[in-house]
């Protein structure tokens, strides 16, 4: 993990996706990016005596204003974090240890998180909250859609992040499995890890116990935890068991099931997606 991208919005969350962010650089030695991205300027229009036929400067100027002020209000958050960290600004390639730089995009979050995060070994974004517009939804998505990448997850209450005791959400899944490979390096820094299973959400594949004899081959210990499933969503289960077993952080593919049929039915992702209060690595 020595280059990370960490998306920045003014939100509940951005304390948090902060925390969360330079917790994982400082561990890692990692180069830290704070990137955030200007919507582009819309067509604004007025009308007029035969349509809609003027631009409305007043508008134009009013939207480019927010824009500024939220991207250096951002921004000097962003600085503050990494200063009273010890962070030094970037260094020169081929020098170690942590450090930071700060990228301003411009259009779609969700087009420049998807395209720009390629390039980085972690992506960290906060978690979206009910009745808010920022964290973005779309922002999320588009990273974990089109990134290629794995995902942090930083819910608004994280203050730290912990790699002590990490659960592994296993179904089976190759996205599950995906999520595990672009995870080792904070597995490898677990004290314990622990395989979790809930029957009901399973798919066709190795069985947790299978899982867990090849991560004790990395040295790793592992326990395995088989839920049964009851009358709670498997994403409820999994929150539940994660809280009482003290895991610091979860690690668990995203949408086993197509998107749009959690959107319609519900599903393990949308449900930690909206509830999870420790940060989840995801990636798709």
């Amino acid at each position: 993990m020595k280059t990370i991208l960490v998306n920045l919005e003014v939100s509940a969350a951005l304390d948090a996706t902060l925390a969360c962010s330079i917790g994982v650089a400082k561990e890692f030695g990692s180069y830290l990016e704070g990137l955030h991205v200007r919507p582009v300027q819309p067509d604004v229009i007025a009308a007029g005596a035969d349509g809609f036929i003027a631009a409305a400067p007043d508008l134009v100027a009013g939207f480019e204003q927010d824009a500024r002020e939220r991207a250096e209000k951002l921004r000097d958050a962003f600085e503050n974090a990494v200063r009273s960290a010890g962070m030094p600004r970037f260094l020169e390639p081929g020098v170690s240890g942590p450090a930071a730089d700060w990228h301003l995009g411009a259009g779609a979050a969700a087009n420049v998180l998807g395209s720009y995060g390629r390039i980085f070994d972690l992506i960290v974004v906060g978690r979206p909250v009910a009745d808010s517009l920022t964290p973005s939804t779309a922002a999320l998505e588009g990273a974990l859609f089109e990134a290629g990448r794995l995902l942090m997850i930083a819910p608004p209450s994280a203050t730290r992040i912990g790699f002590d005791r990490v659960l592994i959400s296993w179904n089976g899944s190759t996205e599950t499995s995906r999520t595990i490979a672009l995870a080792m390096p904070f597995l490898d820094r677990a004290k314990s890890v622990i395989v979790h299973t809930v029957e009901k959400g399973t798919v066709p594949g190795p069985s947790g116990e299978s899982l867990a004899r090849m991560l004790e081959r990395r040295g790793l210990h592992v326990e395995v935890v088989n839920h049964a499933g009851d009358d709670r969503p498997v994403g409820k289960v999994t929150l539940d068991e994660a809280q009482r077993m003290g895991a610091d952080l979860i690690v668990k593919g995203a949408y086993t099931q197509s998107r749009l049929r959690q959107m319609i039915f519900g599903g393990a992702t949308s449900y930690i997606l909206a509830n999870v209060e420790v940060p989840v690595l995801m990636s798709h």
